[in-house]
């Protein structure tokens, strides 16, 4: 019986990571890529006083998450992104 909260996060080596890349179709690896960068993108603009460019700025980010969700989705249901979740 393994905690989750007791893993250890292990880096993986490049060679690793560009093996499992080569085994993915481009366009899920740009779709993956552009929502990590919307998921950040709307970790920024958090709380609950936001200018008028900032909720336009955060509502295009989504937009992007929602766009590369659709993307890696379609791969596979599993590979979407939550704009909140840390990966």
């Amino acid at each position: 019986m393994t905690a989750s909260h007791l893993l250890v996060p292990v880096p993986i080596p490049d060679r690793v990571a560009a093996l499992i890349g080569s085994c993915i179709p481009p366009h899920i690896l740009q779709a993956e890529f552009d929502a990590d960068c919307a998921a950040r993108e709307v970790r920024r603009f958090r709380g609950p006083r936001l200018g008028v460019e900032d909720q336009a700025d955060r509502e295009q980010a989504l937009s992007e998450l929602a766009r590369a969700n659709k993307v890696l989705a379609a791969h596979h249901p599993h590979l979407a992104m939550l704009p909140g979740s840390p990966f």
